[in-house]
């Protein structure tokens, strides 16, 4: 190994280690709604508070809400704002609720950097909680899949 190589491998690799250590966060910003960390550890199991709270995944398949197709709509669980309308949810086949467009106003996004790819992450434009990521293989209109983890959403039955 040469002292080029041994120089680029030890920058990438603590690039690669300064990436993975660091913990996400849900999107920061001014949000209307917002709870100290102790508040959001409260009112949420651990599994919801690393999705919403760091910017985690629920294991694919485990959301009872990815096979759930009656009428309603899905609710942000950390501020119970109107995302998205199940006239507007498909089944993806990736194991997570999927839907090819938002409610108007419900969501934003910012690139996410992860796991050495562009994603588009989305959130709460309310409470800045994460949704999921936004991909573009989803059907027609809109050729979008928000593909969400059901942990951070609630469904209320129309």
């Amino acid at each position: 190994m040469n002292r080029r190589t041994a120089l680029f491998g030890g920058a990438f690799a603590s690039l690669a280690l300064g990436r993975i250590a660091q913990p996400a966060h849900a999107a920061d910003g001014n949000f209307q709604i917002t709870r100290t960390d102790a508040e959001w550890r409260a009112m949420l199991t651990p599994l919801q508070y690393k999705v919403m709270r760091h910017e985690g995944t629920e294991r694919a398949g485990s959301s009872p809400l990815d096979k759930t197709y009656a009428e309603g709509v899905y609710q942000c669980r950390g501020c119970d704002l109107p995302l998205y309308a199940s006239k507007h949810k498909y089944d993806s086949g990736t194991g997570w609720p999927s839907f090819w467009k938002a409610l108007p106003d419900a969501i934003e996004t910012k690139q996410d950097r992860k796991l050495f790819a562009v994603r588009t992450e989305c959130h709460c434009r309310r409470c800045g909680s994460h949704l999921g990521h936004i991909f573009n293989d989803g059907p027609k209109p809109t050729g979008k899949r928000h593909c969400l983890n059901g942990v951070s959403l609630v469904f209320v039955p129309a």
